[in-house]
């Protein structure tokens, strides 16, 4: 029986029939209509629209000015490529964190407006009542424990979190009580392996690693740091599995070279 087969639409059900099966569950963002369909047609299972849009889209150093507003219009371009993977939504900084009705309205406005999947929420014990009260409305809600970038200012640098044992163990924690609070699966972004092992073993909903290792459910990455857009940023966990800049960076000069040459258009590229 091939399972990834048979899931026709990718769901919550279906990412945690994944988890049982220990099939690894493949994920990555997009921002844009032409980069979902292509990463849908390729049998990606999960697409997040991330708030790293803040910072490969618009080129922001963080990913704090993303708005509502914007993330509610990428994830329309994406949702409407997407037939078979599930498109979740980063809630961005400043949507959840005043409060739990505020939390509330806008998973709801992303949902109603966007035909998304799902949202995704930073953050564990202080944010498990919000994903609670958004899940009981029937809104599917990803958790993310680990380095959480929206509070970056707080941790004062994208180093490795847990480390030590008493980060490790709230960590841990935070990953319990967001599950119990209704979370379908939980991003695990930059700790050590072994400690996403831990989580791994100690939730019963799928686990997603970005530089955490082999041992989660599945894996995540930003499609265009994966495709080798932007080469300067290469932190360990990135693989390139293309160096598009490169390529990029030459078709460019041919182009600009057959226009100033007159070799561009020809006579069969013309009306």
């Amino acid at each position: 029986m091939n399972t990834e087969k048979e899931i026709k639409r990718v769901t919550t059900k279906a990412l945690s029939l994944l988890k049982k099966k220990g099939i690894k569950i493949s994920a990555l963002t997009a921002y844009d209509f032409i980069t979902a369909k292509l990463l849908d047609e390729a049998g990606i299972d999960l697409i997040l629209v991330g708030d790293s849009l803040s910072n490969v889209f618009q080129g922001n150093e963080t990913t704090l000015p993303v708005t509502m507003d914007e993330m509610i219009y990428h994830t329309k371009a994406v949702t409407k490529a997407a037939d078979r993977a599930m498109v979740v939504v980063d809630m961005p900084f400043m949507s959840y964190q005043l409060g739990i009705d505020d939390g509330f309205r806008n998973a709801g406005r992303i949902m109603k407006e966007t035909s998304a999947g799902g949202v995704k929420l930073e953050g564990g014990q202080r944010v498990a009542e919000t994903i609670r009260k958004i899940t009981e409305a029937g809104i599917p809600v990803m958790g993310h424990v680990g380095l959480t970038p929206q509070s970056i200012h707080q941790f004062g640098s994208y180093r490795e979190r847990g480390r030590d044992k008493e980060e490790a163990d709230e960590i841990l924690t935070d990953a319990k009580v967001i599950e119990e609070a209704g979370a379908f699966a939980i991003v695990l972004e930059k700790i050590p392996a072994a400690l996403a092992k831990r989580v791994t073993e100690s939730v019963s909903v799928p686990t997603i690693g970005i530089g955490a290792g082999f041992y989660c459910d599945g894996q995540i990455l930003v499609t265009p740091d994966m495709l080798g857009l932007n080469l300067e940023f290469h932190p360990r966990f990135v693989r390139h599995y293309l160096k598009l800049a490169n390529e990029i960076n030459t078709a460019v000069k041919k182009y600009i070279k057959d226009v100033r040459s007159k070799n561009f258009p020809n006579e069969s590229e013309s009306y």
